[in-house]
């Protein structure tokens, strides 16, 4: 099942009004991990996981929700919303938390499933150029190594590719379909021959030259499908057997493909030869017909624009000319310029002009509720709580203290020989081991623990390992 364990609810966080700006973070977070920006020798820390989202909720807009479930203004600020995204992403299966167990710090890789799902979104906006028409090509190739090598992961090659040509097809099929509604929105929304002719040239030069002229030509199914048919004659006309040899390795690697009284090896000749059947056949002639019928629709609109651009150009240039042969023109311009007399041009100041912000409704709570004061018991029970979390509060600062007490001017000194005065002091030996880690940060003094291998006790613990804590080199030439 997918939707099991912590994938139950696994678009969850692509729901709801925040659900552009999840997306925003995940294709963010993706190019930092797996593209040319990622820096492999380390993984991203929770700050900088925050501080890629932080610029991701920048750049994504917030889309309109419910917002009863989800009130304006539920962050205060981007980070906020940045852990917000990252516990959603970490909690829904997107992300997973890793713990080092050597160095206690906390990395969040993307999960398998997340990692799958997050690279079609990132394709989807990919301006780099994708050579799908080296599919036919790498078919053939894989054939020939497999036809002179006779390994047979050659042949697994061979169909994988085979598979892609027929789904490239389809997709640039789709594409060409997808670009033609859009001229045409573009150019019912802004009827301008300009935009509509760059649109166009602009597809033309950054899709079609690139990928859809190969396809077209150079990288034909058409020019590669005779010559992937002479190498699969030729593999059929091997030595029985190294055909054996063949079928008894695939049925290992492919196993469902395997069925009483049929050959692995066969059906995947029989498939590639099937599949560039198809593509020569049905696709490439869809595509053709796709791509005349876009480039028809592109004519077709920017003749059209450009026809009623020179007609109203035309009719203009018609009057000029018709009031230049007119005889009582200085007549008719004089009453023109009675008319145009009260005329005024005015512009506006830039700087007076500013684009006024709608202010946020604040809920008003309407509730009617009884001011209660609080009782002596639950006071007296709320102070001894934070008495109780303060007196159990430690940290590295106070650790480092205890240990300069402990040393005095000395260099050295045994958890035998550990000062307690006093419960801070117990606390503070209990957690004496973590001196080593603590003097990492170069804020105290650099110590080296080491373990004696005896056992020592006393009036709070009845056994406890004995170690020593050092101070090292560099910290000796330093006070000295």
């Amino acid at each position: 099942m997918f939707f099991a364990d912590s994938y139950q609810h696994f678009f969850r966080p692509l729901t709801g009004k925040y659900r552009e700006q999840v997306v925003e973070c995940l294709r963010l977070l993706y190019e930092r991990l797996y593209t040319a920006k990622a820096d492999y020798g380390e993984s991203l820390t929770r700050e900088q996981i925050l501080e890629t989202f932080a610029e991701a909720l920048t750049r994504a807009p917030q889309l309109d929700g419910d917002s009863g479930a989800e009130p304006e203004g539920r962050f205060r600020n981007l980070r906020e919303q940045s852990v917000w995204v990252l516990n959603s992403l970490v909690e829904f299966g997107w992300l997973e938390k890793l713990v080092d167990s050597a160095t206690l710090t906390v990395s969040y890789p993307f999960s398998r499933r997340g990692r799958l799902f997050t690279q079609p979104l990132v394709e989807l906006n990919s301006t780099r150029v994708r050579t799908r028409h080296r599919n036919t090509r790498n078919t053939l190739n894989a054939l020939e190594a497999f036809a002179s090598r006779g390994e047979v992961y050659d042949l697994i090659d061979a169909w994988e590719y085979s598979e892609r040509i027929v789904a490239d097809f389809t997709d640039m099929v789709a594409e060409l379909e997808e670009r033609k509604r859009e001229l045409v929105r573009e150019v019912e929304a802004q009827i301008l021959v300009q935009q509509a002719t760059d649109e166009f040239f602009s597809f033309m030069e950054s899709r079609f030259q690139p990928d859809l002229a190969i396809r077209l030509s150079a990288d034909s199914v058409e020019k590669h499908r005779d010559s992937i048919g002479r190498v699969i004659s030729q593999i059929r006309r091997k030595d029985n057997a190294k055909k054996a040899e063949w079928e008894r390795r695939l049925r290992q690697q492919l196993p469902e493909l395997h069925a009483d009284g049929q050959s692995v090896l066969w059906l995947m000749l029989d498939t590639i030869e099937d599949r560039m059947r198809r593509a020569c056949e049905v696709k490439l002639p869809a595509l053709r017909q796709a791509l005349q019928g876009f480039t028809k629709r592109a004519e077709i609109i920017i003749r059209q624009l450009s026809y009623l651009q020179s007609s109203t150009e035309g009719a203009f240039t018609d009057l000029c000319q018709d009031l230049g042969k007119a005889d009582n023109r200085n007549q008719l311009l004089s009453q023109l310029g009675d008319q145009l007399a009260a005329f005024q041009l005015r512009l506006y100041d830039p700087k007076q002009t500013q684009l006024w912000q709608r202010s946020r409704r604040q809920p008003v709570n309407t509730l009617v509720e009884d001011e209660a004061s609080i009782s002596d018991d639950s006071q007296r029970d709320i102070l001894l709580q934070q008495l109780l979390d303060q007196a159990f509060n430690f940290n590295s600062s106070d650790l480092r203290n205890y240990l300069s007490i402990a040393l005095g001017s000395g260099q050295k000194v045994s958890s035998r020989d550990l000062p307690l005065k006093d419960a801070r002091d117990l606390l503070a030996m209990s957690h004496a081991l973590e001196a080593a880690a603590v003097s990492q940060d170069g804020s105290g003094p650099f110590m080296q623990v080491e373990f004696t291998g005896e056992v020592a006790s006393n009036d709070y613990f009845q056994q406890f390992d004995e170690y020593t804590l050092e101070l090292s080199d560099r910290e000796l030439k330093d006070r000295d």
